[in-house]
């Protein structure tokens, strides 16, 4: 019963690594449902998640998660310890937490461009993430972990893809690795070379200033010249008073 379990998952593994570039370390996103499984199943899921996939795996929760297993209490307190040793992924709801599931669902969003999986026994979660392609699904069942086959829809978006009628995320992330390392794409390092270059100094700044006009004078300089004309007056005034007495 292992063993065909472990046929399907490598199956299933091969297929979303050819059609969407999933790859190692497989980045497993739990909600609260599937630690709380996980707990009551007693396993143990470190060690037998990277047996059951034959890889790598790493963990991975979110803060609206943690939030929401805080806010239910004491009767998912297990569960809480169990996702809190998970690493914490960034999600877009810094000021207003939502529900795990509405949080997990917008971590896949445009295409899963991160390739991750979902772990979740929420059957409504579960529909969601099966309408969007691409996407692997995990859930616990008789105390065993089970990788779900691809869906309906993410078998219909390979056949689309084959047929030239649609690119996938892979495919337009290969075409621009392609591009860039062809040199015909610019690269972010080359662009950030380009913003910071110096630029030469503006040719408007370069130009001399225009001399002030000579004649221009200060208002201070106009009244000393006009207190030396005064004296100049009194003076010559003096002198020809004398004379008249001499005379």
């Amino acid at each position: 019963m292992k063993i065909t379990r472990q046929k399907h998952a490598k199956k299933h593994l091969g297929f979303f690594r050819n059609n969407f570039g999933v790859r190692e370390p497989y980045q497993i996103l739990l909600d609260g449902t599937f630690c709380q499984a996980a707990l009551r199943g007693r396993i143990q899921l470190r060690e037998q998640l990277p047996r059951y996939l034959m890889g790598e795996t790493q963990l991975c929760t979110t803060r609206c998660v943690l939030k929401e297993l805080e806010t239910l209490g004491k009767d998912l307190y297990g569960a809480k310890l169990i996702a809190q040793k998970c690493q914490v992924r960034n999600c877009s709801h810094f000021k207003n937490a939502v529900s795990g599931s509405e949080c997990l669902l917008s971590m896949v969003e445009e295409g899963n461009p991160h390739h991750y999986f979902v772990a979740s026994q929420d059957q409504n979660l579960s529909m969601k993430v099966k309408k969007k392609p691409g996407i692997p699904l995990m859930f616990i069942i008789q105390n065993t972990i089970v990788l779900d086959k691809p869906s309906p829809r993410t078998i219909a978006f390979v056949k689309a893809v084959e047929s030239g009628q649609l690119v996938s995320v892979h495919e337009k992330q290969s075409i621009k690795q392609l591009k860039e390392e062809q040199g015909l794409v610019k690269t972010t390092e080359q662009r950030r070379k380009k913003r910071k270059k110096i630029s030469g100094p503006n040719p408007l700044s370069c130009l001399k200033k225009k001399k002030k006009a000579q004649d221009t004078k200060s208002p201070a300089s106009e009244k000393k010249r006009k207190r030396k004309r005064i004296r100049n007056r009194s003076t010559s005034k003096v002198l020809s008073e004398k004379q008249n007495a001499e005379g």
